[in-house]
């Protein structure tokens, strides 16, 4: 490795042609990158310093032609192609500024081109292939199609309108780019890795995402024609499946998911690429194969998540799946699309099983169910699929999740649904929207329309309305109010407002004007009260029980995964022979601290020990004489102590099989105590 310490003329101006490799991200500095870069280098110029470092650029040089050079780029590719961009609008900004100063065609001949070279060779940077030729049109000067699209139209459009607005001259701002230095380090192949040097840099302001670490490492692993024919046709094709504004975004989270549909546990999250690594290694299959592989999850990934599909049935799921936020499902649905891509079940099974997923969401969220341990529930599920008998095994599945992963029964749905506030429901109007739209052969487009509470939310109801619900109106305007028996969809709800039920009938637009199924209802009826609440409540809960079913099992299809009623052994506080006066006091104390972090959490008492959990076990308790002993879910080297009272179990092992040991020996130790289980019973959640 050499390092040389040089400034951006002299890196540009020489012979040599900068390569972006295809493992390289794309092109992927957004605006904030840009202007702190612009305001150094205004605040360069207005401070008259001499210099500006703004970073190390990392290349590898090739065998090229004879008199130029041809240098792979490691790092450093998004600071160059950025200054390349302000030297392009500053060129193209004294083309039509003649008297500017600055001369385009130095610009052009010594540092966008090199003037001797003929096609591709003759540019000073050529960027991967997505954004090749939108750099390429701009050095041209050259018209941009409206179908390209490319972080580098947006930043050169940026620089171009910083240059315009006159904050530094162009004759300043040419000569301040040329104070930015840099380092120049050339990696030596005999004895430099650098797929390990790509691994561990990050550019600055934009740290590698995981997608970069993982394109990076299974395009390194190619040779030169096997890396460029899997980049064009399968890793670029699965790169384009995703949104351009959030691209990266999205491909992280789909890795994410992908591992955990593969490994049936989720990665933690800075632990992504390290587990993809860990599963190429020990997968079986070849990298094109693997590439191949991830194309394919992409493909069902992406359409779930930007609801594309030629099946009429399964776009509206992913929309619904948009609507309630429902990408907690996607590791599960990766699996059951991609079996059904093998044939393993039919498409008509590939709609109930999304139906369900739908179902179970939707219904948790209605009966406020806490949603932390989503993620694990749907993670873990594919375990249990039986591939003899798979929906049906999946609605067993379903049916037999109890506690906090409970699927509402109907009873529990419609007992909730009736009775709760759907207004303030962040999925109210998808609620409403699938209520109306349900079976209904001609979908009624509902974008134009808002809510509509038919009792009205203004407290000083008119002499109507306290006639209509009577003595106890305002009871029973605050009990009914936001629930779904007085909630409909309206394209007049301002002229609505607080009129009389009659008047919200007959206006123009009213009621009985209306289209919607969901006012088929109202439109019946004369008066509006509790009891035409309540009816029409009961109406819309059984239209709710069949949009979002439960699953069904006749009992032969239950038989093979009924629970046994195999006698157990129960346990409880007094079944331990060290309970005393004592220990019963501590444990006591710290029992309803603990049970208090939520109503999820669930206590076992067990053969030896007492165990509590939320989705798993975050910390067990042991009964000593005088003493508690806690097993705390954490590794040791996680746990944040400043009592010091905890001791590392990683070798040894205790009653729980925890790594961090703790003893509670009085009530005055209960707090720190608490604060150690609270990190473990948090780490939970950031696991998710």
């Amino acid at each position: 490795m050499n390092a040389f310490k040089s400034n951006i003329y002299k890196y540009l101006g020489g012979t040599c042609q900068y390569l972006i490799p295809l493992y390289q991200r794309t092109y992927s500095w957004e605006r904030e990158q840009c202007a702190r870069l612009w305001n150094d280098i205004v605040n360069l110029h207005a401070t008259h310093r001499e210099g500006h470092f703004v970073g190390s650029i990392v290349r590898i040089d090739e065998d090229s032609a004879a008199g130029s050079t041809l240098a792979m780029i490691i790092d450093g590719q998004q600071r160059l192609t950025t200054l390349t961009l302000l030297l392009v609008a500053l060129r193209d900004y004294a083309v039509a500024h003649t008297d500017c100063g600055v001369n385009p065609n130095k610009i052009t001949d010594t540092l966008l081109l090199n003037q001797y070279e003929s096609g591709d060779a003759k540019y000073k940077l050529l960027l991967t292939q997505s954004d090749r030729d939108a750099l390429i049109k701009k050095i041209e000067s050259a018209p941009i199609p409206d179908s390209l699209k490319s972080r580098v139209l947006d930043n050169y459009g940026y620089f171009s309108g910083q240059i315009g607005k006159g904050e530094i001259s162009p004759s300043d701002l040419y000569d301040a780019v040329g104070k930015l230095q840099i380092v120049d380090i050339v990696l030596d192949r005999q004895y430099d890795d650098p797929q390990a040097i790509f691994e561990s840099l990050n550019s600055t302001g934009m740290d590698l995402k995981d997608s970069d670490l993982i394109r990076n490492h299974l395009l390194m692993g190619l040779d030169s024609a096997s890396q460029t024919n899997v980049y064009n046709n399968i890793w670029r094709p699965t790169e384009l499946l995703f949104d351009y504004e959030h691209q990266s975004e999205l491909l992280d989270n789909f890795f994410r998911d992908y591992l955990t549909m593969k490994l049936g546990r989720i990665p933690r999250k800075n632990e992504v690429y390290k587990e993809f690594r860990a599963y190429h290694k020990n997968c079986g299959m070849n990298i094109r194969n693997l590439c191949q592989d991830i194309y394919a999850f992409a493909k069902h990934y992406s359409d779930m998540h930007f609801v594309r599909s030629s099946d009429p049935v399964l776009k509206s799921l992913y929309e619904d799946m948009k609507a309630i936020r429902m990408e907690v499902a996607y590791p599960f649905l990766l699996k059951i699309h991609d079996d059904c891509d093998k044939g393993l079940i039919t498409i008509d099974a590939l709609r109930e099983i999304v139906q369900l997923c739908v179902s179970y969401v939707l219904r948790r969220a209605v009966c406020d169910i806490p949603t932390n341990s989503l993620n694990k529930t749907f993670a873990t599920m594919k375990n249990d699929i039986n591939s003899d008998d798979y929906l049906n095994s999946i609605k067993a599945i379903f049916i037999l999740l109890d506690s906090y992963k409970e699927f509402p029964n109907n009873e529990r749905f419609l007992a909730t649904f009736l009775s709760r506030d759907i207004y303030n429901m962040n999925r109210c109007r998808y609620i409403l929207s699938r209520l109306e739209n349900w079976d209904n052969k001609s979908v009624v487009s509902l974008e134009n329309l808002t809510i509509e509470h038919i009792i009205p939310q203004n407290p000083n109801l008119s002499v109507d309305w306290v006639a209509a619900l009577g003595n106890n109106w305002s009871e029973i305007q605050k009990k009914y109010l936001h629930t779904i028996g007085n909630l409909t969809l309206t394209a007049y709800n301002s002229e609505m407002s607080d009129s009389s039920f009659s008047e919200k009938l007959d206006m123009e637009g009213g009621f009985k004007e209306s289209a919607l199924r969901l006012n088929k209802y109202v439109v019946t009826q004369i008066t509006w009260s509790e009891e035409q609440v309540k009816e029409r409540a009961a109406q819309l809960g059984e239209i709710a029980k069949k949009a979002w079913p439960y699953p069904t099992l006749t009992e032969n299809e239950f038989a093979p995964y009924a629970k046994q009623d195999e006698p157990t052994q129960q346990y409880a506080l007094d079944s331990y022979d060290q309970i005393n006066a004592y220990n019963r006091i501590l444990f006591e104390s710290l029992n309803i601290r603990i049970m208090n972090l939520g109503t999820f959490v669930k206590r076992e008492f067990k053969k030896s020990y007492i165990a509590y959990k939320a989705d798993s076990n975050f910390v067990s308790i042991l009964l000593q004489k005088q003493r508690l002993l806690l097993g705390i879910n954490m590794k040791f080297n996680e746990v944040i102590d400043p009592k010091g009272i905890c001791k590392d179990m990683t070798e040894l092992g205790n009653f729980a099989s925890c790594d961090v040991q703790v003893p509670f020996e009085s009530l005055d130790q209960l707090d720190d105590v608490m604060e150690l289980i609270e990190q473990a019973f948090r780490k939970q959640d950031a696991d998710e």
